[in-house]
């Protein structure tokens, strides 16, 4: 029997996900696996937002460390924290079945966005959904909400926001579903590049858990999140930009790939009713067999947004991760 050992962050979501992973594991490969919790940089800076501090990469580091100096064997991440390019010595071994993927509205007072009075308080520290938010409602002000899923819906809960915006997969994989009082829809919030999937890593020269990891592989949202990544990639490689992109996966007719890019210059503000440029739209539909068919739908995506006036700056106090 195979023993492996999985770094995973501490937090109730974080570890939800390595329980799941590890149950794949045990009826699927009969492997014998243990987790190995750890605190992360991004879970101990929560007085910044993501985007001045490094990113979401932040989040993995440590994970990877554990992988270098064989402490553990895999490390399980939310894909969309994960950053485009990983470090030399590490690879994306397995991609697993997406969760609902969409952007989801939760008010302990408020049924939608559409119906916060003006100047309401809405926390998100996600310049992707701030600038989307924006563009919905103008006229509220968006505040910085850092900290993991509890602490965040603990905030709500104290009153320190009128309403939050959180990814409907954590809520859902938490038992959480019956707080979501509105779902949005992708013309309205677009979802972030892999939002909903889980990604394995590890080291790259581990074959022997490359192979078999392969076997749990959902293709087509590997797919998916490949082309959806690839835009990030283009556009300056941080998961931490005003930038959505998403697909639902390889139809009949081909896969068709979605991205908006928000306007940096005030993406950090957190003020109300402050207007930036208008949102850049890009879409594009190819037939995509493989990863590489992926990366180029992706690569056009990425033009086509560049063409429309969509550049990444520093103006948002943040640094593209590497």
């Amino acid at each position: 029997m195979k023993k492996v050992v999985i770094a995973t962050r501490e937090s109730r979501l974080a570890l939800w996900q390595a329980e799941h992973v590890k149950a794949l594991l045990e009826s699927h490969l009969g492997w014998q696996v243990e987790l190995l919790g750890m605190t992360t940089q991004g879970d101990q800076i929560l007085d910044r937002s993501l985007s001045k501090v490094g990113g979401k990469g932040l989040f993995v580091k440590e994970l990877e460390v554990a992988l270098s100096e064989g402490r553990a064997d895999l490390a399980v991440h939310s894909l969309k924290d994960v950053p485009m390019d990983l470090p030399t010595g590490f690879a994306l071994a397995c991609v697993l079945e997406r969760e609902d993927p969409h952007d989801a509205f939760v008010s302990n007072d408020f049924p939608s966005l559409a119906d916060l009075p003006p100047g309401a308080v809405v926390g998100t520290s996600s310049l992707r959904r701030l600038v989307l938010l924006r563009a919905l409602r103008p006229d509220l002000k968006i505040e910085p909400l850092r900290g993991n899923l509890d602490t965040r819906l603990r905030k709500l809960d104290e009153g320190q926001y009128h309403g939050i915006v959180l990814a409907a997969a954590g809520l859902k994989r938490l038992g959480l579903g019956g707080r979501i009082r509105e779902t949005f829809a992708t013309r309205d919030m677009l979802p972030a590049a892999g939002q909903g999937a889980l990604g394995i890593e590890v080291r790259s020269d581990r074959d022997d858990l490359i192979t078999a990891l392969a076997t749990l592989a959902h293709r087509p949202t590997w797919l998916a999140v490949t082309a959806e990544r690839t835009v990030s990639r283009a556009m300056g490689g941080s998961c931490s930009m005003p930038l959505a992109a998403f697909t639902s996966g390889p139809a009949q007719d081909g896969m068709v790939l979605k991205a908006v890019w928000g306007d940096p210059a005030d993406a950090g503000t957190g003020s109300a009713a402050v207007v930036g440029k208008p949102l850049v739209h890009a879409q594009k539909t190819a037939e995509v067999a493989t990863f590489e068919d992926a990366e180029v739908l992706g690569e056009a995506v990425a033009a086509e947004l560049r063409e429309g006036g969509a550049v990444w700056t520093a103006n948002s106090g943040a640094t593209p991760a590497a």
